[in-house]
């Protein structure tokens, strides 16, 4: 795999991160308020987006085992670089969503409810939070919580060949989003703002915007 795939899923979780504030940073807030006073809080973060990253990585590896599973099976490559292509306007997409020119992916979001009405109503079954470990499974749990961020990592994932690529890709995009969720949950109040001030969203954008562009013409020219 390219080193600048895993780099770009990064650069994605860690550019992306004011959005993720949005969508969990409740979530890492309260599982720092839920924990026993007698004890730090951030053993609880750290287990709780662990089981994040872990549910991350297998829908990854799961996502790019199965899309390579069918193009072995049918011995298509030629769709490869399609769905490459699609990947690349999902970035383009997420860059526009990101930025707040544009909110379209948050109809794919509205998309994923049905799988979250499923899964969320385990979690209350899980808090309070008693041990770190606890909060291991409750971050798995919302780890699927339906995110267009999320979704336009797994198109790269899909994408990647295999399985395994597939899990780093998506444990790349992970471990970009760790900072903000652990200072967030730390309560870093400063942190917060930056990632939430429409200039910093902005400017994240054009870097993913640009990267989305030039890979979708890279892909273009492979096809034609």
């Amino acid at each position: 795999m390219p080193v600048t795939d895993l780099f770009a899923a990064f650069t994605v979780g860690l550019l992306g991160a004011g959005h993720c504030l949005g969508m969990c940073g409740g979530v890492a807030a309260a599982v720092s308020i839920g924990t026993p006073q007698n004890q730090h809080k951030l053993p609880f973060l750290l287990f709780y987006n662990g089981g994040r990253l872990f549910s991350y990585g297998i829908i990854g590896a799961i996502s790019g085992g199965l899309v390579s599973g069918v193009m072995s099976v049918t011995l298509v490559t030629q769709e490869l670089l399609w769905l490459r292509l699609v990947a690349a306007i999902m970035m383009i997409l997420l860059a526009l969503y990101i930025g707040r020119f544009w909110n379209g992916l948050a109809h794919i979001e509205r998309l994923g409810q049905l799988l979250w009405k499923r899964v969320s109503p385990l979690s209350s079954k899980l808090l309070p939070l008693k041990s770190p470990f606890a909060a291991l499974p409750f971050g798995m749990l919302w780890g699927w919580l339906p995110c267009g961020l999320v979704y336009s990592a797994l198109s790269w994932a899909a994408v990647a060949g295999n399985a395994l690529d597939g899990l780093l890709i998506m444990l790349a995009f992970g471990l970009g989003t760790l900072p903000a969720m652990i200072l967030v949950g730390s309560a870093a109040e400063v942190t917060r703002n930056l990632l939430n001030n429409l200039i910093f969203r902005r400017l994240s954008s054009l870097i993913l915007l640009m990267y989305g562009i030039i890979t979708a013409y890279s892909v273009y020219n492979q096809l034609y």
